[in-house]
């Protein structure tokens, strides 16, 4: 793939864009979503992507892009999403959390949620996130859609369990 040098170009290139066409197919998910969404405080300078090809990371003049490797029954939960003149296939509020917990093993606990410090929760829909864990058939993710609910309603309520 090839651009056009900064001084030639008439139209800016937006990464974001640019990452759905690096490495097809695939959707931003992961970090970039949760911050796209205002789930997480911090902007994150990597494009996470999601793909059903061997996990590859592309460092060029537009940025870092980083695409994880998930299998095709969880390859869904993804739109076109208009951003600028362009579209881009970006992970719902939903999808995203379900790739960061499927992609990062390990338990996630209270401590670990908090650690996150998301916030917004009301961009997520609890009954598209439980649809969508329950198409992963996994009891680990099913777990921590729990624990994502239970986070939510303390932190919406300005409850914190000490």
């Amino acid at each position: 793939m090839y651009a056009i040098a900064e001084p030639y170009r008439r139209i800016a290139i937006d990464p974001a864009v640019l990452s759905n066409r690096l490495y097809t197919p695939s959707y931003l998910s992961l970090q970039w979503a949760l911050s796209f969404y205002g789930l997480i405080p911090e902007k994150t300078a990597t494009y996470t992507a999601i793909a059903t090809r061997v996990p590859r990371t592309f460092n060029n003049a537009f940025g870092t892009f980083a695409y994880f490797n998930i299998k095709q029954p969880a390859f869904f939960g993804y739109e076109s999403v208009k951003l600028g003149n362009e579209q881009i296939l970006l992970a719902s509020p939903e999808k995203a959390l379900l790739d960061l917990w499927h992609l990062n093993r390990g338990t996630w606990s209270m401590d670990r949620m908090r650690e996150m410090r998301f916030q917004n929760f009301e961009a997520v829909e609890p009954e598209r996130l439980a649809e969508y864990a329950n198409r992963f058939n996994s009891p680990r993710l099913l777990r921590t859609v729990e624990l994502w609910n239970e986070l939510a309603r303390t932190e919406q309520e300005g409850t914190v369990e000490l």
